[in-house]
């Protein structure tokens, strides 16, 4: 429109002296094709292409379920290169369940008590699990002291004047808990099922493994097949251990994993991620996840997530379905799409008419174009930019159908 205004200005006043001046025209005649020139050339078409297109678009995701909070948001969507996906609530269920117990040099109860004993100061959805266990074994819970957590590793507390180790096995290496390798094939076999262990550790030894599963959500895998359909690279990210990773990946379809990654460093590796290039969203639902949301080009939250993951996102999804996330971004390169093409009508209808109106066909075909049909034309384009905009209202994404 900057240069657009302008050069319309100049053809018009060039019609008019062309008409007047050099083809000594009559002075209504010239003064009708300057005013043609202008009416038809009325940029309004132009100005409504783009806020049209993104009204409706956004409108039509409201519907959908998918809350698109500005129209930047929709036109980074169609530059994505990468997708990532945090593990952990958003691939999977997020309600995850102790299925496997191993005790060492204890019994499983004593092992049972201490732990949910420690995890029950935790938020962590691992530490809620383990509590339940215990809730439905019927056992009675320790009080414990000095509770201290330690993020992406594990946590500790003193139970019966005990320090008791709960995490990973880089947690319980700093603290000086030693094992067998016969224990370490066992946790191993568990890994490699797709389960997280959790390693307990007191009296400078490892007392028992619980592996604690966490369903994956029943769309996650045809959602993932969605977004390599629109050539999209996909990640996940999390903090479990490379074999777990890799096991909850395949059954996803997911080939690119960054394991072991601390809460604090997610947001880290999506820089890292922009820094070779790409163009990455982000899709979690916690509040470790708030920082890398915010941090990536577009930030995908999930409406069942926390409050704070909300605020970070760009697109908000408000059903739980990982089939939003392809479907946010079909439909936002099809909004894009449809403003390409309004502004294409927008321009084609100058391009067309505006010749006409300068009186170019008068001379072989005695044909003019008055001000009044042209304020009709300019009328028309404004309408088929609008009706193009209101078609979106019908779109259905590929991945919803």
């Amino acid at each position: 429109v900057t240069f657009f205004i302008p050069v319309i200005l100049a053809i018009a006043i060039a019609a008019f002296v062309v008409w007047y001046v050099v083809l000594d025209a009559p002075l209504l005649f010239a003064f009708s094709t300057l005013i043609a020139i202008l009416v038809i050339a009325c940029p309004c078409a132009l100005g409504l292409a783009t806020p049209t297109a993104v009204t409706v678009g956004i409108g039509r995701g409201a519907e959908l379920g998918i809350l698109i909070k500005n129209g930047e948001a929709l036109e980074i969507s169609e530059k994505l290169t990468t997708i990532v996906f945090d593990k952990t609530g958003t691939l999977t269920k997020g309600k995850p369940e102790v299925t496997d117990m191993a005790a060492f040099a204890t019994d499983p109860a004593t092992l049972l008590r201490v732990t949910a004993s420690v995890e029950t100061n935790s938020q962590h959805p691992l530490a809620a699990a383990i509590v339940r266990k215990a809730a439905e074994a019927g056992i009675a819970l320790a009080e414990s002291q000095k509770f201290d957590t330690f993020g992406g590793k594990g946590v500790q507390a003193e139970v019966d004047g005990t320090l008791i180790v709960i995490g990973n096995r880089a947690f319980l290496n700093e603290r000086q808990i030693v094992w067998t390798d016969e224990i370490e094939q066992r946790v191993l076999a568990l890994e490699q099922q797709g389960k997280t262990v959790i390693l307990v550790g007191f009296d400078g030894e490892l007392r028992g493994a619980l592996a604690i599963a966490d369903a994956l959500k029943a769309t996650a895998a045809q959602a993932i097949d969605a977004l390599k359909r629109e050539r999209l690279d996909v990640v996940m990210i999390t903090g479990d251990n490379a074999r777990t990773a890799q096991a909850i990946a395949q059954q996803v379809g997911i080939t690119r994993v960054l394991a072991e990654v601390l809460p604090q460093d997610k947001a880290r590796e999506v820089q890292r991620l922009q820094a070779q290039g790409q163009r990455v969203a982000f899709v979690g639902d916690g509040i470790n996840d708030a920082p890398a949301l915010a941090q990536a080009d577009v930030g995908i939250a999930l409406g069942s997530g926390t409050d704070v993951a909300i605020e970070s996102g760009d697109i908000v999804l408000m059903k739980d379905d990982l089939l939003d996330v392809a479907a946010a971004l079909q439909l936002s390169r099809k909004v894009m799409r449809r403003i390409k093409q309004n502004i294409f009508w927008a321009f084609a209808y100058n391009a067309v008419l505006i010749p006409v109106a300068a009186g170019a066909l008068y001379p072989l075909f005695g044909i003019t174009f008055k001000p009044e049909l042209a304020g009709f034309a300019m009328a028309m384009s404004s309408v088929t930019v609008v009706t193009l905009s209101l078609l979106l209202k019908r779109y259905i994404p590929p991945a919803k159908r």
